[in-house]
């Protein structure tokens, strides 16, 4: 018998903060974490001493784990989760925190990624990012996700007719939005011919459709809505949330990820459907993940997103509004950061607290994580329906 998932009534998310990402930098994990938890206190007015739960992701804090962070951070908290999950810990922090402020755990958790980028960074996370990469695909040279988003995206364009062309049209759209934001790492336009012409790194990905490594943070608070009213934050509703591990193992290869096992009550839970979304603000590491998202997630059938694609605009005020701050395709990746910055970007819309553009009269939005790629396919798909703290239902 399947149990109905409790509901997320009286969570707050709020404060979105992100540390400017830079190419390189010598500090390490520790202090992007740190400018990123001081932002937090500095934005909310909420003291160091009053934060009791922490969510903690990031690739590059070994030998810590987030218990490490307590102490290097100077805090006391009585719940703490550390979450591997690569570009799925947001959703997935979020989901874990909301839970243990509803069942009294913690009253005010942060949660923060952060991840250091020097000139070996790359190499290493990639020699060593799993038991599977490290014995089975990086010792005979097919290491790193170039070479697995090929093997995906290649599969993907053989069975449905996607050409290099639907992909491009929405890095192009992604790019228009980064040109709103001072983070982001990409500062030109992006054209159908540069995206065209890029050098290839794995056929048939290209450069621009593969993200920039780079260090940076994103944090934001999940609290009580009474707590957060009475401090006077702006805040979003967390509606419904789901994540999936492992999902369709049976598949060859992957086309499909799990937020097609849990898209009805994903919608359900929020009382919404797709057509209800003012924007999707989808993880972006490749651009065939966000096509597989767009069938998955019901913006169209799978095997259709190119022509979605292809019919509607992407653009922060086109018709479907899609990575409203550029992504991570034209802001960069900062390690497990890189799967915060949709998050962070859903709190800002929201919230009205954007740095580039605004979608108009935003009152609801899906934001989605995807992580940890092992050869053939990414193991974890997350996903969570966010709304204004004023908005009351589903919509008439």
């Amino acid at each position: 018998m399947k149990i109905k998932r409790a509901s997320y009534e009286g969570v707050a998310v709020a404060v979105p903060i992100t540390i400017p990402y830079v190419r390189y930098s010598l500090h390490g994990a520790h202090w992007w974490v740190g400018r990123a938890l001081a932002e937090l206190c500095k934005k909310s007015k909420i003291k160091k001493e009053e934060i009791d739960g922490l969510c903690a992701s990031s690739f590059t804090l070994a030998p810590d784990a987030a218990v490490g962070l307590t102490q290097h951070l100077g805090l006391t908290v009585r719940w703490l989760d550390h979450v591997p999950l690569g570009g799925g810990s947001a959703v997935v922090s979020l989901r874990r925190a909301a839970r243990a402020v509803q069942a009294g755990d913690a009253n005010i958790v942060a949660c923060i990624a952060g991840d250091a980028n020097h000139v070996e960074s790359f190499r290493l996370n990639t020699s060593n990012f799993s038991m599977f990469a490290r014995d089975a695909v990086y010792a005979y040279g097919s290491g790193g996700t170039y070479a697995s988003f090929a093997f995906l995206t290649a599969y993907y364009m053989r069975t449905f007719g996607a050409k290099r062309e639907d992909f491009g049209k929405l890095c192009i759209d992604q790019r228009t939005n980064a040109l709103k934001n001072p983070h982001a790492l990409f500062k030109k336009p992006l054209t159908m011919d540069e995206y065209m012409n890029a050098r290839p790194l794995a056929t048939p990905v290209h450069l621009f459709d593969c993200v920039m490594p780079c260090a940076g943070a994103e944090a934001f608070i999940v609290m009580r809505e009474d707590d957060a009213k009475a401090r006077g934050l702006p805040y979003t509703k967390l509606l419904s949330a789901t994540e999936r591990l492992n999902a369709f193992p049976q598949d060859p290869i992957q086309m499909r990820g799990g937020w097609e096992m849990d898209v009805d009550e994903l919608y359900g839970m929020a009382g919404l459907t797709p057509k209800d979304m003012d924007f999707f603000q989808g993880y972006d590491d490749y651009p065939v993940i966000n096509f597989m998202q767009m069938e998955d997630l019901g913006f169209c059938k799978k095997g259709e997103a190119k022509d979605y694609v292809q019919s509607n605009t992407f653009t922060y005020d086109g018709s479907t509004p899609f990575n409203t701050c550029g992504g991570q395709l034209s802001v960069g990746q900062a390690g497990a950061a890189g799967g915060h910055l949709g998050l962070v970007e859903t709190i800002r819309q929201l919230t009205g607290d954007v740095l580039g553009g605004q979608v108009k009269d935003a009152e609801v939005g899906v934001v989605t994580g995807f992580g940890m790629i092992n050869y053939d396919r990414g193991l974890c798909s997350a996903a969570a329906i966010l709304a204004t703290g004023k908005r009351m239902g589903a919509k008439a």
